[in-house]
């Protein structure tokens, strides 16, 4: 099962508060009183995304977290890259990756096809896609074009 961190899912959730509010500064235990998660945790996922260049900080009565850009620039594969990493489904499958087998496996070319649709995928999904509280209606078309895995010829 392919499956986020807890702390990524919360780090999404927080950006998301931001992203909703994006005109005033958020302190961590506001933003963690607000998302019912504990104020370690969101103090902890603020600093990474900080880190990550996906929100400013400032300190003092006029201080708090915003959004580093418009929540319309940042996108899924930002956020999951802040906490967990490059997105890739194996070790193989992205650019730093690096694997005894890769020479003799013979599927680690269609893993990093796999990643890539999946990288395209989250690129096309915006904080602004995530804040917003409307719920979906299924069907849902999605918004990446359609990404060939066999090999061209």
């Amino acid at each position: 099962m392919l499956k986020l961190s807890r702390l990524t899912d919360y780090a999404a959730v927080v950006m998301a508060q931001i992203a909703r509010h994006p005109q005033q500064a958020h302190a961590a235990a506001e933003l963690a009183e607000a998302v019912q998660l504990p104020h370690p945790t969101v103090s902890k996922t603020l600093k990474m995304l900080v880190k990550a260049g996906l929100l400013e900080s400032r300190r003092g009565a006029q201080g708090g977290y915003r959004l580093a850009r418009p929540a319309s620039h940042i996108t899924a594969s930002d956020i999951i890259a802040a906490i967990e990493g490059p997105v890739a489904v194996t070790e193989c499958s992205h650019v730093d990756g690096d694997c005894d087998l890769a020479s003799t496996c013979g599927v680690s070319d269609n893993w990093q096809r796999v990643s890539v649709a999946i990288r395209e995928l989250l690129d096309s999904i915006t904080l602004a896609h995530l804040a917003d509280t409307t719920p979906l209606k299924l069907p849902m078309r999605l918004p990446i074009q359609t990404v060939t895995l066999a090999a061209e010829a």
